[in-house]
């Protein structure tokens, strides 16, 4: 079993998979990495070829003075930039530049070609738009939450995101990117410019394209033993919830405790939570991640829990929000429909006491929420289609969320 510890952060993994060290790993709880089986020939072409690199800059024309609404702490606003791509192309490398201690996190969300028009029609002339949720577009419903998959994302402790020789993610011709980014006013209340760069190559590249699947599960976490507050009944906290961003988010919780096999109205309270999702369509996993917010104490992603193919691909046992990273799989594992995936998230209540940026607010029993003070819990899925299957090498016909849908 493979251990590793971070005399810097404190961060321990365990995982039953080996891991590849190094600075890809430095980069994201989300994107884009792989290596293992089947990749070796691949690289050697690759190389063979040597094919031109381009850099993409792409930064909001403006800073953006972070306003949370309805007397919140937190914003979560939406900037539309352009790539100019003529050509299909791969990206295989990137690197997301906060620029400013208020931004919590950012999600860079590929707009394709056929959504270009309403993503410029509201993005009100580079003004941008609000955009609290997990979906890019205004109106998006979950259902269509893959139209518009992430490319890379951007949390604490993350640097550049260097792709293993081999990997590419796909950013076709004429797409568009949105600039999800998350701000935080519990740590500051400046105007902030990000920035986001991209390297890209071309679409001829013999390249094994990257998905990206999300596997949330729903916190219902109560007051820490004796603490008690209005908030710490779970339909206030609801309430609340619903006030600062909006009976969505509600909605959102509601919709994940179905989703997870729980009573929506009374689901199960306590400091672990868990669900379970089907892999829809054969894959090879190459890279898994974790996210939650302050409180979170550690994460697991379990492949056929209980049963006797059960396999651990992630134990981040003692999570640090300030240091959230992405696992490359050092043997990537095949998956096929039927195959189940679990994520499981455990938190300690008793931070929101001690944490300087928690203590002085309100005690509340946590839920998924958008908030800082908020939780999620979040297991990230990297695959690639299997080898030798048709789409296993070149730039895919459909760009979208992989082998584990939402």
């Amino acid at each position: 079993m493979f251990h590793s510890d971070s005399d810097r952060h404190g961060d321990r993994v365990r995982t039953t998979i080996p891991l590849v060290t190094g600075r890809s790993l430095l980069f994201s709880a989300v994107f884009g990495l792989l290596a293992g089986a089947g990749m070796a020939g691949i690289s050697t072409a690759a190389a063979q070829s040597s094919p031109p690199v381009s850099t993409v800059s792409l930064e909001a024309s403006t800073p953006y003075t972070p306003h949370p609404p309805n007397g919140g702490t937190d914003d979560y606003h939406c900037t539309l930039v352009k790539p100019h791509t003529k050509q299909d192309a791969f990206i295989v490398s990137s690197q997301f530049f906060p620029n400013s201690k208020e931004v919590h996190h950012a999600i860079l969300f590929l707009v394709p070609p056929q959504l270009a028009a309403q993503a410029e029609a509201v993005d009100g002339g580079g003004k941008g738009w609000t955009c609290f949720g997990e979906t890019a577009l205004p109106g998006a419903s979950l259902a269509h939450i893959g139209d518009t998959p992430w490319l890379s994302a951007w949390a604490p402790g993350h640097g550049e995101d260097v792709l293993p020789s081999g990997t590419g993610q796909p950013l076709p011709k004429g797409s568009l990117v949105i600039m999800q980014i998350h701000y935080n006013l519990l740590a500051g209340h400046k105007p902030v410019q990000a920035k986001l760069v991209l390297h890209t190559v071309p679409a001829s590249t013999p390249l094994r394209p990257l998905s990206l699947a999300l596997m949330p599960a729903p916190p219902d976490v109560p007051c820490a033993a004796g603490v008690s507050g209005p908030l710490c009944s779970r339909t206030a906290s609801l309430a609340d919830l619903g006030q600062r961003f909006g009976p969505g988010a509600v909605g959102f919780v509601n919709i994940l405790e179905s989703i997870c096999g729980r009573n929506a109205a009374d689901p199960p309270a306590g400091d672990t939570t868990s669900c379970t999702w089907p892999v829809m369509r054969a894959g090879t996993v190459v890279r898994v991640g974790a996210h939650m917010h302050l409180t979170g104490r550690s994460l697991q992603i379990t492949l056929n829990p209980g049963t006797p193919t059960q396999k651990t691909l992630l134990d981040v046992a003692n999570y640090n929000f300030d240091y959230q990273r992405g696992y490359t799989l050092k043997t990537p594992v095949a998956v096929v429909p039927g195959d189940k995936i679990q994520v499981t998230c455990t938190y300690d209540p008793r931070l929101r006491q001690e944490l300087p940026a928690l203590r002085t607010l309100p005690a509340r029993f946590v839920t998924w929420g958008d908030g800082s003070s908020d939780e999620m819990c979040l297991g990230l899925v990297q695959t690639v289609p299997p080898a030798q299957s048709p789409g296993a090498i070149g730039f895919p016909k459909r760009v979208d969320s992989g082998a584990i849908s939402f």
